[in-house]
């Protein structure tokens, strides 16, 4: 059976269009490929910002770990495990101020782990986590794919380069731009996320 790990971000919940681009895909995959969804809806559930239990603890064998540093690196070792057991990995990332949102970024801070899920070295990272296939569905007020925006876009690069600094490489991104142009361009834009989706391969 195919696991998909389906990643929520966006802090407005049920009115969120890349939530919505994101669940069409999932019901797709559902659909053709038998799949089982495991979702975290990272704006619900919150993940705390790392903090000195975690940056600390992850690195202090075990039976010397406190009692924080137990409980912080326990939920980063039960990120890293729905991550490394998902085939296919599904991001529907609002634009915040040009990048992810900060509950994404919990996410991303917990998961890339020196010697877990990437191994540095003088020749550069290695990743651990390979063979997966990332959806990046990025929703976003202005058109950040082209044009006189494209180089203020810190979402989708830097979802690709962090991800790819943990060993991922196969990439999918699917855009829902020009939210805050008004509603015919917005409609446009989620008509065309839908039809990318419906027609992937």
């Amino acid at each position: 059976m195919t696991n998909v790990l389906m990643l929520f971000s966006s802090p407005r919940h049920d009115a969120s269009l890349s939530t919505k681009v994101a669940m069409a895909l999932s019901n797709r995959l559902v659909s053709e490929l038998g799949a089982s969804i495991t979702v975290r809806d990272l704006a619900v559930d919150l993940l705390p910002h790392i903090d000195p239990a975690y940056a600390i603890g992850r690195f202090v064998p075990v039976a010397e770990r406190t009692p924080a540093q137990i409980e912080a690196v326990g939920l980063a070792e039960t990120l890293v495990a729905e991550l490394k057991a998902a085939d296919i990995v599904v991001i529907a990332a609002s634009m915040i101020n040009f990048g992810p949102s900060s509950t994404l970024k919990a996410w991303i801070d917990h998961i890339v782990w020196p010697g877990v899920t990437m191994v540095p070295s003088h020749e550069g990272p290695r990743g651990l986590i390979t063979g997966k296939k990332v959806f990046i569905v990025a929703a976003s007020g202005g058109i950040y794919s082209s044009g006189p925006m494209a180089a203020n876009d810190m979402l989708v690069p830097y979802l690709k380069q962090i991800l790819g600094f943990i060993g991922l490489s196969d990439f999918e991104t699917i855009r829902v731009e020009a939210q805050s142009f008004g509603p015919e361009d917005a409609l446009r834009s989620v008509d065309a996320a839908l039809t990318q989706v419906a027609t992937l391969k």
